[in-house]
């Protein structure tokens, strides 16, 4: 019996020791073109062991870099995608340049903050006025993320006229420097003639007033039916 301490080593686990055994029969033949045939078997038979790698883009480039590797780069096959060698397999990423600057206000992210330079930097008053109800509608939602609880607008307003040095006014009910006045249900359908304000409460009186008519129906049906079951038990 052949143990697993005996063998060569397993360079790719993930596409298991028959793939490299076949990688490794390739090596040995001396026809190109049927080492090429048996090339391209080899790495549909690789795809259907990775069925995740379809997903990718560069799904097959990624079957082609595996196979040179699994040979130790020592196959030599015509490719459709650059032949990777030992020196670029090897080789690290540049460094990715992190940002140096930290956030002025970093409850609310940087991303804010850029969103409020735009703001500042322009010069039309509707996008401005579109960029602060933005701005003030972002702040509101990272505050209740972090508390737990609704914010009123005033604060969300006297924090952003902070932040910007009054430049950016936040008002949610109209977008503009003059919100307009809150109007009452009342006054928004009373006649145009009358100006006389309704009664105080005239709404709950009348519901009150059903209510007793409502509930003296019932017990005086209730009495009836009592009246009427004892007349025909005394019969």
């Amino acid at each position: 019996m052949e143990y697993n301490t005996a063998r060569n080593h397993l360079i790719m686990r993930e596409y298991g020791r028959n793939v490299q055994r076949m990688i490794e029969y390739i090596l040995t033949l001396k026809d190109r073109e049927h080492r090429q045939q048996q090339v391209s078997a080899v790495i549909e038979l690789m795809g259907i062991l990775q069925p995740h790698l379809r997903n990718v883009e560069d799904f097959r480039h990624k079957l082609w870099d595996h196979l040179f590797l699994v040979s130790d780069f020592r196959l030599d096959v015509d490719s459709p995608y650059p032949i990777p060698t030992r020196e670029t397999l090897r080789s690290k990423p540049e460094r990715l340049p992190y940002p140096k600057k930290h956030p002025r206000h970093r409850h609310f992210g940087k991303n804010l903050e850029r969103v409020i330079d735009k703001a500042l930097a322009t010069d039309n008053p509707e996008m401005k006025d579109g960029f602060v109800q933005v701005i003030g509608n972002y702040m509101k939602l990272a505050y209740g993320n972090w508390h737990k609880e609704n914010v009123h607008d005033d604060a969300i307003r006297a924090e952003l006229s902070a932040i910007t040095h009054g430049e950016l006014q936040y008002y949610p009910t109209s977008g503009n420097a003059n919100p307009a006045p809150v109007i009452s249900m009342e006054t928004q359908f009373r006649a145009p003639g009358n100006t006389t304000a309704p009664a105080p409460n005239s709404n709950n009186n009348n519901n009150k007033r059903k209510q007793f008519q409502q509930n003296n129906y019932k017990q005086n049906k209730s009495n009836k039916n009592k009246h009427k079951y004892n007349k025909n038990r005394n019969k």
